[in-house]
């Protein structure tokens, strides 16, 4: 583990160092609390500080009341050494946001018995955070595609409207559905399905870009959102996700068939109102009308699109059912 050392006193920081490198640690040492912020504000900087109390500038309580003002992403334990013994002082420095203290002169055997404690901490706080992060991809991701779930996507598409509506740019959502999946679902099984709808979610993400977003908006449709994308660009980006798709049968065992998507795609005018559901109302439309079109194709709604029932069964016409074919 690697530690750092600050402290002012030359010879009492080599003792430190030498005693601390006998013991397996890996240290970074440093004269004064302006010199310790800066390197515990630097990239991948240690979590564990042994930090003395009197020094020229920053004192330690300084720099641990700096330091819990502006917490970072991982913790940082900090011990500080003082050669105050009185209780105000002791209350004083941990009031400050230190972790525990040392009084000087201390004995090795103690200084290493608390650094073990520390580093016991530390440990117990990286199994939370990596706990934590292991809960937000299961709160945030599908588990079988491992693509944002349906309740992540349309919060990034809301947040993306309203970035898209404060910038004055364009926004462009894709509606994805892999065509004729019934028919996998019945003829091969469902864990046949499964895998299919997983090499779809992969070719798909292959071809995006990397800041386009994707998710699985349910059953076997994908939800793409495409920031500052204009009509045209989205069009393209929605021809790369169905060439990509269609590109190569897929093979589950001994068998092998083909896999296609039909997109609808919906773009806001630059600047216009972030009403998501009007958006995804309009590439749903689309998305009926690429499936009546013969599917395995892409359809834009422009700009103006009218995506109530009544026009989108004037366009295909005939009446507008409340899904559409697979």
């Amino acid at each position: 583990m690697r530690v750092l050392v600050v402290e002012d006193d030359e010879l009492y920081r080599s003792v430190l160092i030498s005693t601390l490198v006998r013991w397996g640690y890996e240290i970074i040492a440093v004269d004064s609390g302006e010199a310790a912020l800066e390197r515990l504000a630097g990239d991948d900087p240690p979590n564990l500080v042994v930090l003395d109390w009197m020094m020229p500038g920053l004192s330690g309580p300084e720099v641990c009341q700096r330091l819990r003002a502006s917490p970072g992403p991982r913790y940082t334990y900090l011990l500080l050494l003082t050669a105050r013994h009185k209780m105000e002082d002791v209350v004083e420095g941990l009031e400050a946001g230190a972790d525990d203290y040392l009084t000087k002169p201390f004995e090795p055997s103690e200084l290493r018995a608390r650094l073990r404690s520390a580093e016991r901490i530390l440990d117990l706080q990286e199994k939370l955070l990596e706990s934590r992060r292991e809960l937000e991809v299961l709160a945030t991701h599908d588990p079988l595609t491992q693509l944002w779930n349906r309740r992540a996507i349309l919060e990034h598409l809301s947040r993306e409207a309203a970035r898209a509506q404060r910038d004055q740019t364009s926004l462009a959502v894709l509606l994805a559905d892999v065509d004729r999946f019934k028919e996998v679902n019945d003829s091969r099984g469902h864990l046949v399905g499964d895998r299919a709808l997983c090499e779809v979610a992969r070719r798909m993400s292959a071809a995006l870009r990397p800041y386009d977003l994707l998710g699985r908006f349910g059953g076997e449709e994908f939800l793409v959102t495409l920031t500052t994308t204009a009509p045209e660009a989205a069009t393209v980006v929605a021809e790369r996700l169905r060439a990509a798709v269609a590109a190569s049968p897929f093979s589950a065992g001994d068998a092998e068939f083909p896999l296609s998507i039909s997109v609808g795609a919906a773009v806001t005018a630059p600047g216009a109102s972030g009403d998501t559901e009007k958006l995804l109302h309009a590439a749903d439309a689309a998305l009926y009308c690429a499936k009546h079109q013969g599917r395995n194709r892409v359809c834009v709604a422009p700009l103006d699109w009218d995506s109530s029932p009544a026009a989108t069964a004037a366009r295909t016409g005939g009446a507008a059912p409340s899904g559409f074919p697979s």
